[in-house]
């Protein structure tokens, strides 16, 4: 079911009517003017591999031949946590881009100490940005607006955690897939027992089967990866949160132990899904443990459809919602596009900035199975024809956009102190989780920790 916002048409219309006006501005002259004005070059920072150096360099053309008074510097990094580093230190030499990517982790504590440029009123008086259909929301607010409901950045898109499954074993199963309509997703104990009629050992017995051999799996039900974003989701589906109402981390809250407990269990008391060395041991990606049946459902960004789809993979491979515990939840997070308050050139970088808001460039990742989009006008029923593409997105793909994030997707803004506070206690939390250890000696201590640190970074 599309959704009825902006419509694409409506979208195209108010995006391209600044060009619908320069057959105006030349007849009376005023094209000539703009080709004198003075070319301002502003610097754009970020990270990425191949997929978004060629997005970037194809935006800034287009860009630029619609505003040839603007030149854009790509300086990319191919790492994001190598590039937040170079950001930093170019800040502290006063040599900044002018816009760069921001990662969400970050995101608060750079507008706490005023090193993003506030944007608000730019975005309210755009006449498209501005409208209030324009993002999905609240999704895009939430993770955009201070406390005072202010705006230091846009978010680049979506991304969000899904299952990805091998369709023929579920054929051969006779066990109808998980989807991402309401009657598609899975009870989680539903989800556990189909896990276990998937995970087999040498000898075809199942985890319930006398005589199972959990050190001799030769196809598990179901990968979990256990890190932040993968987690968080399992614990707002069980009605914790991942980051408190006080701006604190919530996963020692009773919901979150209880399903951190189970996303444990899937390794050590059930014995559906591996630990992590056993993909190292077999020297196979989850990618490759889907497409060769060695894994049944696998528990995945959606970025990983760019490398993980049906143009890619010899088995036919579905995707759905995730189970749910208390109610289907799934994190939606993605790096931010910002405009430094060091810039000499705010017009300019705002100008770039708003550009990649708008539909060439976002579209440009969507199609490739990379990005889900934040702007209404894409997940219309027109607006879906212009990046879902045969051979990346599965059939039932749109409803992930249309129907499943806008209900169950959740986001959220991480304090300041997030990137020490990870780095010093909850890392290590994640990893004792992965490895079996007790989940209360460890979550609850760290978080403990960790929170001291946010508390001392918000100033608390």
């Amino acid at each position: 079911m599309a959704r009825k916002d902006l419509s694409r048409r409506d979208f195209v219309r108010i995006a391209g009517a600044s060009a619908a006006g320069l057959p105006a501005l030349s007849r009376l002259g005023g094209l000539n003017a703009v080709f004198a004005q003075e070319v301002t070059n502003i610097v754009f920072g970020g990270w990425g591999a191949t997929a978004e150096d060629e997005g970037v360099q194809a935006a800034i053309e287009v860009f630029e031949a619609e505003n040839p008074h603007i030149t854009v510097e790509w300086q990319i990094t191919p790492v994001a946590s190598d590039y937040m580093q170079v950001l930093y230190t170019n800040l502290a030499a006063n040599v900044a881009p002018d816009t760069s990517f921001i990662v969400s982790d970050d995101y608060e504590s750079l507008r706490r100490d005023g090193i993003l440029m506030d944007i608000t009123d730019q975005i309210k008086n755009d006449p498209l940005l501005g409208q209030p259909n324009y993002f999905l929301e609240p999704q895009e607010t939430q993770r955009c607006a201070d406390e005072n409901g202010r705006w230091h950045g846009i978010g680049s898109t979506w991304v969000a955690p899904h299952f990805y499954y091998n369709a023929e074993l579920f054929d051969e199963m006779g066990i109808e897939p998980p989807g991402f309509q309401d009657d598609q997703i899975w009870e989680w104990d539903e989800f556990v027992e189909i896990a276990k009629q998937f995970t087999v050992d040498s000898n075809g017995r199942h985890p319930d089967d006398s005589g199972f051999d959990p050190d001799d799996i030769q196809r598990w039900g179901v990968d979990w990866p256990l890190w932040w974003i993968p987690i968080a989701s399992a614990v707002h589906s069980n009605g914790g949160q991942f980051i408190t109402d006080e701006g604190l981390i919530g996963f020692d809250s009773p919901e979150a132990l209880e399903a951190l407990q189970r996303l444990q269990d899937l390794i050590f008391v059930h014995h559906v899904a591996p630990r992590s060395a056993s993909f190292a041991d077999l020297g196979m990606s989850n990618t490759q443990m889907i497409d060769s049946g060695r894994l049944a459902m696998g528990v995945d960004g959606s970025w990983a459809l760019s490398w993980m789809n049906p143009s890619t993979m010899t088995s036919p491979m579905g995707t759905g919602g995730l189970p749910k515990m208390v109610q289907p939840a799934s994190l939606m997070q993605a790096h931010f596009h910002c405009i430094l308050s060091t810039t000499q050139h705010p017009e300019a970088a705002w100008e770039w900035i708003r550009f990649l808001a708008t539909p060439f460039y976002q579209t440009h990742f969507a199609k490739i199975g990379l990005w889900l989009p934040n702007q209404t006008a894409m997940l219309t029923e027109e607006g879906l024809k212009t990046w879902l593409t045969e051979g990346i997105h599965p059939d039932n793909y749109a409803e992930l956009v249309t129907d499943y994030l806008p209900k169950y997707g959740f986001s959220l803004r991480q304090p300041p102190g997030m990137i020490e506070a990870n780095a010093n206690y909850m890392n290590a939390a994640y990893e004792a989780l992965a490895n079996g250890e007790p989940i209360e000696e460890t979550f609850v201590p760290a978080v403990r920790q960790a929170n001291e640190v946010l508390r001392a970074a918000q100033n608390m």
